[in-house]
């Protein structure tokens, strides 16, 4: 896609063998993605995914995935420690920001990010705050949480659009489903109050996303999805504007470890923000 002259930043789209090799770099960065994310995140837009290389070792890399007609979400900006400084993130950037056309654009960014993200163009929608801890096991499950098949994928992936700027069935067919994922919903009467889904990471188990009428659902919910937890620290992505699901996080005795701001490039449409007590990922949204 770009100049491949020896010693030039060549820029292509990257495929899953490659990803996880950015993965790695994410991990090295402390953002600690889960360890099954790629293929989910490829089978929503597998055209998303882009890669730079000089001389054919990976330097740089950026994720813009379309959701629909209207909107995409940018992760994964990265560039090799050892190469930062050189203009490859930008070069980058520029390539693969392309692939969202007219779309409004949503990340989230870096503390350190958030003044360039704001000069391409992002406004701040509200801070998300990474709790992390041991948390309390051996809460009894609810006779009302089941696993997300009983509900089926057409009720989950309905609420789940209450609660996200796009309908995403495809990635949530692979996410609820992934090896090492474990998705459960609450079910009252037949209809879905909430849901979320646990995932292994390095040293860690990541809850996202943790969807939910109300905090006592939520808590249902999440103490469902971490009581086989142990002694492994439980990691969970919350909207600092959503004051219940900050509450979750501190009575389960959680300690805010790293920030990041969720940014728009234009509108959204409108959400159930009360019921968002934990994001999916921050590279995907």
């Amino acid at each position: 896609m770009t100049d491949s002259a020896p010693g030039r930043l060549t820029i292509s789209r990257a495929t899953l063998d490659d990803w996880q090799i950015v993965s790695g770099w994410a991990a090295d960065e402390g953002w600690n993605p889960g360890l099954r994310d790629g293929p989910s995140f490829f089978v929503q837009d597998p055209e998303g995914f882009f890669i730079g290389r000089i001389d054919g070792e990976p330097v740089s890399a950026i994720s813009v995935v379309n959701y629909d007609e209207l909107y995409a979400f940018l992760g994964f900006y990265l560039v090799r420690p050892d190469l930062r400084g050189r203009g490859h993130g930008i070069t980058t950037w520029q390539t693969a920001v392309a692939h969202a056309g007219n779309r409004t654009v949503g990340l989230d960014g870096v503390v350190a990010q958030q003044d360039n993200y704001r000069r391409s163009g992002f406004e701040f929608a509200h801070r998300t705050i990474r709790y992390t801890g041991l948390v309390p096991g051996g809460f009894p499950r609810p006779p009302r949480i089941l696993p997300v098949e009983a509900a089926g994928l057409r009720a989950i992936t309905a609420y789940d659009a209450a609660c996200y700027p796009a309908d995403r069935p495809r990635f949530l067919e692979s996410w609820l489903t992934a090896p090492g994922h474990r998705a459960l919903a609450r079910i009252v009467d037949g209809r879905v109050t909430g849901y979320g889904v646990l995932r292994p990471a390095h040293g860690a188990l990541r809850v996202g996303p943790l969807f939910a009428d109300t905090r006592a659902d939520a808590e249902e919910v999440f103490d469902a999805l971490t009581a086989e937890a142990d002694d492994v620290p439980v990691v969970i992505d919350v909207p600092e504007s959503q004051p219940h699901a900050v509450a979750l996080a501190e009575a389960r005795g959680m300690k805010p470890t790293f920030e990041t701001a969720r940014m728009y490039t234009g509108p959204v449409r409108e959400l159930a923000q009360e019921r968002v007590f934990g994001v999916t990922t921050l590279e995907l949204g």
